[in-house]
């Protein structure tokens, strides 16, 4: 059933990021970010068995926010890239706010809420702490690469729009191996021992290795729409 939920739940994060490009164009790429990041950083506080591997949620969540900045760099630029991540970043801090207040209200008789908040939230501000960290880094390194590859590949065959697949994948698989390694020992140092923190760091790189080679298809699906579109309006 795990696995079964896995795969659904990446069919969704990357065909969300598609849907909400050609129903909202590149603002629904932002959009798209922040959400993302608000029900990645939910998700992560959950250890599943799946695959024949402890590993955390959120995985797949996080994973489509480097497709939709890997998208806004191939279709609109670096500039426009780097928006991706600070709508992340924003939507990041805004929740680390929220959530800070809500475990701190006082409730009412009637309530029977707080204390499944306070349980699932209480520790909430470190672990988004640590995935602000680490996706400012990662997300950084991952535009970076993204446009130094494409300068390279360019420079190599004389084409523009070719290996995009090497671009893509390249720059996200190294951008989020720093991802995981900063969130993972950042959030659950203390929490967890150094073995499983090692073994389920691994188990998450493993799943971010699949959900980058996975994107692929979904990236070239974007540039071919957006440029189907462009067509269509000239």
């Amino acid at each position: 059933m795990n696995e079964l939920l896995l795969i659904i739940t990446l069919l969704v994060s990357f065909g969300g990021t598609i849907l909400f490009l050609k129903v909202f164009g590149k603002g629904g790429l932002f959009a798209w970010v922040g959400i993302c990041t608000v029900f990645a950083n939910i998700e992560v506080t959950i250890v599943v068995h799946a695959f024949g591997m402890d590993q955390t949620l959120g995985n797949t969540l996080f994973a489509a926010t480097f497709l939709a900045t890997d998208i806004l760099s191939e279709i609109y630029g670096k500039k426009d890239a780097q928006k991706g991540v600070l709508a992340g970043i924003f939507t990041s801090l805004t929740f680390i706010l929220l959530s800070f207040m809500w475990v701190h209200y006082v409730p009412a008789e009637s309530d029977w809420a707080t204390p499944f908040v306070t349980g699932l939230f209480t520790n909430t501000p470190r672990m988004l702490l640590s995935s602000l960290i680490a996706y400012v880094v990662s997300e950084t390194i991952d535009v970076t690469l993204y446009h130094a590859w494409w300068n390279l590949t360019e420079k190599k065959t004389g084409n523009k729009r070719g290996m995009l697949w090497f671009r893509n994948n390249f720059s996200t698989l190294i951008s989020q191996f720093v991802n995981i390694v900063l969130f993972n020992f950042g959030a659950f140092w203390g929490i967890y021992s150094f073995a499983e923190l090692v073994s389920i760091t691994a188990a998450c790189y493993v799943i971010y290795v699949a959900t980058s080679l996975l994107d692929t298809p979904f990236i070239y699906l974007a540039r071919k729409m957006v440029e189907g579109k462009q067509k269509i309006i000239v």
